[in-house]
């Protein structure tokens, strides 16, 4: 029989990438992990680690052992959901979110989520796609509005399989630019026609973004500040620092002094939508919030419409 404390430490492991860094986040020794992962390759006659000098990284048993440690991890955080809700009688619903879709999505969402289950006890949780969608499957997290860009996403080590995307909007960006500059005014604008402007930038992903369209553009882009939050990314353009690119959903509240312009196709664009585990996929709570958060898109897309100039 294969013990589930073992499962949780080889998680931990291909989580963090090394025993060590397992071991302290699980408060064991090096050698205690080791011990673990070696018991659990015996008992299975498979290696499910390949240890070098780097570190450890998973075979393809140690992969399919993963997704089974998180299949196990959520099982047992919904059975725990369903014993506290026949003690309390309430049920609750943790989600997840990055820090725009929070600030402009998550506040009208919730009301209306409230207004048809005021007895949903609610957690709600802050962090980046490759934090939140690991805890979705893992079953820490009922439900992430997350986001991607033109790859896959983010859901760090172990299978991808168990999780449902549902898409919510194509969030593209946005050239901001200074009250002044010679391109304010433009109905849109290439990328290649900002290649002697100095950016700042209001994420790392975003600045990796761009510099894969500036590669293909043909010019290495100057960026002169980089930082978390885009209001502050933006209230750097307002200073006069350089010219930002930003997600659409970023761009309310207004701020005085500032032109945003469109980028012209093939335009960069965030994916934003709702991950959750397969089978709670048509839980009615997880579906309920779900369709808050559509209705709140569509009042939010309706706010945009005619805003050219913030």
């Amino acid at each position: 029989m294969i013990d589930v404390q073992r499962l949780r430490v080889l998680r931990a492991v291909a989580d963090h990438g090394s025993f060590s860094k397992a071991a302290a986040a699980l408060h064991l020794t090096p050698s205690a992990v080791s011990q673990h992962v070696a018991v659990l390759e015996r008992s299975l006659g498979a290696q499910v680690v390949a240890r070098s000098t780097r570190g450890v990284t998973l075979t393809q048993a140690g992969h399919i052992m993963v997704g089974a440690a998180e299949s196990v991890a959520a099982e047992l955080a919904q059975a725990k959901q369903q014993v506290e809700r026949l003690s309390t009688g309430r049920v609750q619903l943790t989600v997840a979110t990055f820090t725009s879709g929070g600030r402009h999505l998550l506040p009208g969402a919730l009301p209306r989520f409230m207004a048809t289950h005021p007895h949903t006890l609610l957690h709600v949780r802050e962090g980046e796609p490759e934090d939140t969608l690991p805890l979705v499957r893992q079953g820490a997290v009922d439900l992430a509005l997350a986001y991607h860009f033109d790859g896959p996403l983010p859901v760090g080590p172990g299978p991808s399989s168990s999780l449902q995307w549902i898409a919510l909007l194509e969030d593209p960006l946005h050239v901001v630019l200074p009250e002044g500059h010679r391109l304010a005014h433009r109905e849109s604008l290439d990328i290649a026609e900002l290649a002697a402007e100095p950016w700042v930038l209001g994420c790392l992903k975003t600045e990796a973004y761009l510099r894969r369209y500036a590669e293909r553009a043909g010019f290495e882009p100057e960026v002169r500040g980089t930082t978390t939050d885009y209001f502050f990314a933006r209230s750097l353009v307002a200073a006069g620092m350089g010219i930002s690119l930003i997600p659409s959903i970023a761009l309310i509240p207004a701020l005085p002094g500032l032109h945003t312009v469109p980028v012209e196709p093939p335009a960069p664009t965030r994916h934003i939508g709702v991950a959750t585990i397969r089978r709670r996929r048509d839980h009615p709570h997880v579906t309920m919030f779900v369709q808050a958060l559509r209705e709140q898109v569509m009042q939010h897309q309706g706010s945009e419409q005619g805003q050219v100039t913030l």
